[in-house]
């Protein structure tokens, strides 16, 4: 028993070109994350030039990112004779990982550059990049490029249509629906970030804890994708790049969180103190 998806990834061609729904999704979750920033920003009292500013610099860093994380899984390839110039096809293969890193750090660069304020406006934005994250792995779903490792539950999926990704596997192959499982978490993911808007005194905070809770649970989704071996470049028994990944991200971001949960808490009671002895 298992779940057919027979959706054709390609929506239609032109020429030589084609456009697949892949594609659609990416460019629908940069209106969603672009869309839902300005509306977050603006109960935060940012202002909408600014969200207007930061989404180049967001989209050029965030394919820059996926394109060179996906690079380097695949450097084997590339680096073959006759493959070198397809590390430039952005369109080609895209890292969710590498997109939410290389995103983050341009924007880090310009908003440095800019002096604007670092903190509140990750927070404001946090929650609208976790949807359009859930929106981009749709198109992974219907792509078929990010399928598990073969599975006997009910809700596993088996791609039927030639061009999907996943029909490289000898059909009838059932595997785990890893993007499903991922749309989930990130879908709980924001449910806490909304919880918590405004609770965390710290700017920044909340931008750390997506960080920290993606990466957590896209460690262990990680060991339902089914990715050959040879992929990756730096293998360590079952672990791979984006394990390692997710546990850097996790050594960065939680001890910051820690230090600065730990620190706005303290802030108030030094200032009590000051009162009292004034």
């Amino acid at each position: 028993m298992s779940i057919e998806i027979g959706i054709d990834p390609i929506l239609f061609r032109i020429g030589s070109f084609a456009v697949g729904w892949h594609g659609i999704m990416v460019a629908l979750a940069v209106i969603v994350g672009i869309g839902l920033s300005l509306w977050f920003a603006r109960g935060a009292g940012i202002k909408r030039e600014v969200i207007y500013s930061i989404s180049p610099w967001a989209i050029v860093g965030g394919i820059i990112g996926a394109r060179l994380i996906h690079v380097i899984d695949y450097l084997d390839f590339y680096t073959q004779p006759g493959h070198g110039m397809e590390i430039f096809e952005f369109w080609a293969g895209l890292s969710i990982f590498g997109a939410i890193l290389g995103g983050t750090l341009a924007v880090f660069i310009y908003i440095r550059v800019r002096h604007l304020p670092l903190g509140r406006l990750a927070d404001a934005i946090a929650a609208a990049l976790l949807l359009a994250q859930a929106v981009g792995r749709i198109g992974c779903i219907i792509n078929g490029d990010a399928y598990g490792t073969e599975t006997t539950w009910p809700w596993g999926f088996a791609y039927t249509h030639p061009n999907a990704a996943a029909t490289t596997q000898i059909y009838p192959y059932v595997g785990h629906p890893s993007p499903v499982y991922e749309i989930i978490w990130d879908l709980l993911i924001f449910a806490v970030l909304w919880r918590l808007r405004g609770r965390l005194k710290s700017d920044g905070s909340l931008f750390q804890l997506y960080l920290s809770l993606y990466s957590f649970g896209r460690f262990f989704i990680e060991f339902t994708r089914a990715v050959p071996a040879p992929q990756y470049q730096i293998n360590v028994g079952v672990l791979h790049e984006a394990h390692f990944i997710a546990l850097l991200v996790m050594a960065i971001c939680i001890p910051l969180l820690i230090y600065r949960m730990r620190r706005a808490k303290a802030v108030p009671i030094a200032e009590h103190v000051v009162e009292d002895e004034g």
